[in-house]
């Protein structure tokens, strides 16, 4: 049978667009692909999204303009959307309920920037207990007194406790547990205790793993049972010794909460990659402490994770639009509705 020249159409709002991805897709013959751009006025992008089956979206929030995230309003104006995938592995950007809804097939990159993000979480933990920001700052404004005074400790033999121990958490949990010897913790209530020793961690509740762990590693996606999960209540769990690393996504933690426990030191200090407003402003009050280290969201991004994740969001793409199966789908409850959906726009049903 011949190829429907263009029958299947993909759009990206520039510039969101993975590594790769355009390259990959252009190379088909039956795939249109479409750009818009955040300020396009509304009867530009209108064609556009009328006649979309599939969207290549970001997954930062605050860089997508607020007129382009997968909501119900935006479901409006997508009468043939039928797959919807982010850039990374987070879906900051989509509604993942209105988009079931709607039969609205919703997957992402999880796994592509894992070693990256593991690797951020070591590098913050290692400069933490080494107190490396501190003598660096120290040194460079001329006010180091004595070797002394920045004693450090070893993370050798230590506990962490990581929360979430998907492709990125069972990474760390490899990690440290095998460089350092550390004992590992985890609390994911998705996933069994057998399941978790195989992924190098102990399953423990989320109010013990607080109270033990040396070092607390968020690296769950943010969703509504996750959403402010770690608070006042959480911090005051911890150990003052210890120390909150997070590089998973702003909202999970308190932020609040967080700085009134480092004023008070009930908290040795903490490793902020993410936060409630990406990038934070300046004066942010969890800037003020020489003992958190800060990054804007960068722990993914590396030119390996970034080639990584363009090659996986084109090869799913692909596999979606021929009717294969997606190998990384957030919403799988909603199949019987997508398939019915994808047979009447494609003429066949995709295999589950």
């Amino acid at each position: 049978m011949d190829t429907v020249v263009n029958n299947k159409r993909v759009f990206w709002v520039s510039p969101h667009r993975p590594v790769g991805f355009v390259e990959i897709l252009g190379k088909r013959d039956d795939v249109r692909l479409d750009m818009l751009e955040n300020d396009n006025p509304p009867e530009t992008a209108a064609a556009v999204l009328s006649a979309a089956h599939a969207y290549q979206t970001s997954s930062t929030r605050q860089e997508l303009a607020r007129h382009y995230h997968t909501n119900a309003d935006f479901l409006k104006k997508t009468p043939n959307l039928l797959i919807v995938s982010t850039n990374g592995a987070g879906y900051d950007t989509v509604d993942v309920e209105a988009c079931t809804g709607r039969g609205v097939l919703v997957v992402n990159q999880s796994g592509g920037n894992a070693e990256s993000v593991a690797e951020h979480v070591l590098g913050m933990m290692l400069m933490l207990i080494k107190r490396v920001v501190e003598c660096d700052r120290a040194l460079r404004a001329g006010t180091l007194t004595s070797r002394a005074a920045f004693t450090g400790n070893e993370a050798f033999g230590k506990t962490i406790g990581i929360i979430g121990l998907g492709n990125v958490g069972r990474r760390v949990a490899a990690l440290c547990g095998g460089l350092f010897r550390m004992e590992v913790l985890a609390y994911d209530p998705y996933l069994g205790a057998e399941e978790m020793r195989a992924r190098g961690a102990a399953k423990v509740e989320l109010d013990d793993l607080l109270r033990r762990a040396d070092f607390v590693s968020i690296n769950c996606p943010l969703t509504d049972e996750t959403r402010m999960m770690i608070g006042a209540r959480q911090f005051a769990l911890m150990q003052p010794s210890a120390y909150f690393i997070t590089t998973a996504r702003g909202f999970i933690h308190d932020e609040a909460a967080l700085e009134q426990a480092l004023r008070e030191k009930k908290l040795a200090g903490a490793g902020l990659d993410v936060w409630e407003k990406e990038p934070p402003p300046a004066d942010h009050p969890l800037m003020r402490y020489d003992n958190v280290i800060v990054t804007p969201h960068t722990a993914g991004v590396t030119t390996e994770a970034r080639i990584r994740m363009g090659q996986f969001a084109a090869e799913q793409m692909l596999d979606a639009l021929d009717g294969r199966p997606a190998k990384r789908i957030i919403n799988p409850q909603v199949w019987p509705d997508y398939a019915r959906r994808f047979e009447r726009a494609f003429g066949f049903a995709p295999e589950q």
